[in-house]
């Protein structure tokens, strides 16, 4: 057996401390320490609160005077809050699959075909993101209004006689100004995932005689699934509990979870009842988001 190599002090090189790789991981924990602190501070201390509140009797104290389970029990039993829950769950499942629908050329063309102009295209897709989202809402209200801009241009086209009835104040325009302002969430992950797809797989698969929608079809959507499940989960999860896109352009057909959340800590001023609607519509999208994922592991992602 060779004898163990040995450094300039004398002492083996397998024994020898690893300076740099403990201050490696040093400069990982400072990097990541204040993004823990903001998460555990910010985000797990609110879902606390909130699940704290819905345990707590709405007695005119801030927090409550005694746990109860009848305020979890009540938001569940409500026919009205089945009713809109499911109503909210189902608006964003369409806004998610009509924006992932959307996105996805859009980042399939950046990943593949951009070349020199990807950088700059990127950075007009995060434009809009320099806009309150409350003014992209009032646009897309002055647009689908009974004489906004879609309706003006139509009869100014001689396409129809008179302003189209339902438009505004629709679950349709709901949908519509929903899947613009999450468009841009959809693409990033998008994107990120099919620029990083091995070339070396798309060439093998053309090698094989493969044409481009087989090669689509099999190789590249298959494995820009993850992408497509990250960016469905960034659009589903936000516009369920939204609540200033229905207020503005949806009417009372239109009303979502997050509407019976801010009236209860709003102008009902019951925030007991408030944090109960806001967990139960939390381990909703729970379920959904898990049962999608269970399935979408079974059924398409590539093994």
């Amino acid at each position: 057996m060779s004898p163990p190599s040995v450094g300039v002090q004398g002492v083996p090189a397998a024994n020898r401390p690893a300076p740099r790789r403990s201050r490696g991981r040093l400069f990982d924990v400072l990097l990541n320490l204040p993004g823990g602190l903001i998460t555990s501070t910010l985000i797990l201390f609110t879902l606390a609160l909130l699940l704290y509140l819905s345990l707590r009797v709405n007695d005119g104290q801030l927090l409550g005077s005694a746990f109860t389970f009848a305020n979890l029990t009540q938001a569940v039993a409500d026919p009205l809050t089945r009713t809109v829950l499911l109503r909210s769950i189902m608006l964003s499942a369409i806004v998610t699959v009509v924006t992932v629908v959307l996105a996805y050329p859009v980042a399939y063309f950046l990943a593949f075909h951009a070349g020199k102009y990807r950088h700059g295209l990127l950075f007009m897709i995060s434009l809009p993101f320099w806009t309150s989202y409350l003014l992209r809402v009032f646009a897309w209200k002055i647009v689908l209004a009974w004489n906004g801009v879609l309706n003006s241009t139509l009869m100014g086209l001689g396409l129809t006689d008179a302003p189209l009835a339902g438009l505004l104040n629709t679950p349709t325009a709901v949908v519509i100004t929903l899947a613009h302002a999450y468009a841009a969430f959809a693409v990033l992950p998008l994107y990120i995932c099919l620029h990083g797809l091995a070339r070396n797989l798309l060439e093998a698969a053309a090698d094989l005689g493969a044409k481009p929608h087989q090669c689509f079809f099999k190789v590249i959507l298959p494995l820009s699934m993850p992408g497509v499940m990250a960016a469905a989960l960034v659009v589903f999860v936000p516009t369920v509990g939204d609540y200033v896109t229905p207020a503005l352009v949806g009417g009372p057909a239109s009303s979502m979870i997050g509407t019976l959340i801010q009236a209860q800590f709003g102008k009902a001023n019951d925030w007991t009842a408030g944090a109960a609607l806001a967990v139960v519509s939390m381990l909703a999208i729970a379920v959904v988001v898990l049962a999608t994922r269970a399935l979408v592991n079974r059924w398409v992602l590539p093994r």
